[in-house]
């Protein structure tokens, strides 16, 4: 079992408790009769696949499959199929904000208290997801980028201000081309988008390792669970959301977290480290997911355009007795753009001759590059 042991996870099959203390879990747990059960916790902290309608042929890692499938997260999967064992709890808004946000504060000075700091170095883009591990975890700092990227940038100028060092992982073009097919490999997507993400974070992962440390704590789970996406504050009127408020908006995108987790957790595992991800953990989540939509993205000025308005609203008054005011409300790109990972690997994809005017060209060049 990875991420948590059996008789916990026992435990919270029989309860149907989907947060029951931990930062995910995934494997398998056979049933009482002592036939193969593969689970996977309710938000898919941890991948897990099997073969195709044969949970006894499983594995963490899809390279040892001939047809992985991944298990769904908040399900088990048996001989006779997959079966919904945990839901996300739905809870209504708090309406008290003070005791919302110290909950907030709480969650997470206990999740961050809880992580072993031996072989660890923390993941740092200067943003206040990566700053709160910083200041709550004594580990080295790392950030990865193009010499001129905004990311490489912010990381600098907050580990300034936090007094920390800081070292930089500066990237070039020989990096991309090299790590595409491995990271393809890792995860089996070949999409522009994944692998934009996952590049920064496996190059990082890759000097972390060579550094000699074994794990790598990541700020993950903190936009999808506190409203950090311009597409949740703008609802209802981003057509990239159904939901009609910013706290659908949000749950909806925290249903995209097994997907984008499993991605994430191979590629690093690929890189040679194992991902901790605090900002993730039970507690945290319990705490998220009560904020009404005033605590995740601020009312906007009259007049104001939403999606202007400041985002993860209770995760920063939380983080304001650790973090330096101007770390503390600092905004932060997505890591594919505040890198220039996207845009230099548009760059290269046009130089081997697959324009903008082709359908998906950069993922054609990343295909062009496994091929």
């Amino acid at each position: 079992m990875d991420g948590a042991d059996p008789a916990t996870v026992r435990a919270a099959l029989d309860s149907g408790d989907p947060l029951p203390g931990t930062r995910g879990f995934a494997g398998r747990l056979d049933a009482e009769d002592g036939s193969p059960r593969l689970v996977r916790d309710v938000l898919g902290r941890y991948p897990c696949f099997s073969e195709a309608d044969d949970p006894a042929a499983w594995s963490f890692d899809p390279r040892d499959l001939t047809e992985p499938d991944p298990v769904p997260a908040g399900h088990a999967r048996t001989a006779d199929g997959d079966e919904q064992v945990w839901t996300l709890p739905d809870p209504p808004a708090s309406d008290d904000d003070a005791a919302a946000i110290e909950v907030v504060r709480e969650a997470v000075a206990a999740s961050t208290a809880a992580v072993d700091a031996a072989g660890l170095a923390v993941a740092f883009s200067g943003g206040v997801d990566s700053a709160i591990l910083a200041a709550r975890l004594d580990a080295p700092l790392y950030v990865a980028g193009f010499p001129d990227s905004h990311d490489v940038e912010a990381a600098r100028s907050a580990a300034a201000a936090m007094d920390r060092d800081l070292t930089v992982v500066e990237l070039t073009h020989d990096d991309l081309e090299r790590a595409v097919p491995e990271l393809v490999a890792a995860t089996g997507r070949t999409n522009a988008m994944d692998v934009q993400i996952a590049l920064p974070l496996y190059l990082v992962a890759e000097r972390v390792a060579a550094d000699g440390y074994d794990r790598l704590a990541v700020g993950q789970g903190a936009d999808e669970l506190f409203g950090g996406y311009a597409k949740v504050a703008k609802a209802p009127d981003d057509p990239r959301v159904d939901a009609e408020t910013v706290r659908g908006a949000r749950r909806e995108v925290v249903t995209t977290l097994p997907d984008q987790l499993e991605r994430d957790v191979l590629a690093l595992r690929a890189a040679g480290v194992e991902p901790v991800a605090p900002l993730l953990d039970d507690r945290v989540i319990d705490a998220a997911l009560p904020l009404p939509g005033h605590l995740l993205v601020a009312d906007p000025e009259p007049g104001a355009d939403r999606g202007d308005a400041e985002r993860k609203v209770a995760l920063r008054r939380a983080a304001e007795s650790w973090l330096p005011e101007a770390v503390a409300g600092r905004d932060k790109k997505a890591v594919q753009y505040g890198s220039l990972v996207a845009r230099e690997l548009d760059r290269l994809a046009r130089q081997a001759g697959y324009k903008r005017r082709m359908d998906d060209h950069v993922t054609k060049y990343v295909r062009s590059l496994v091929e």
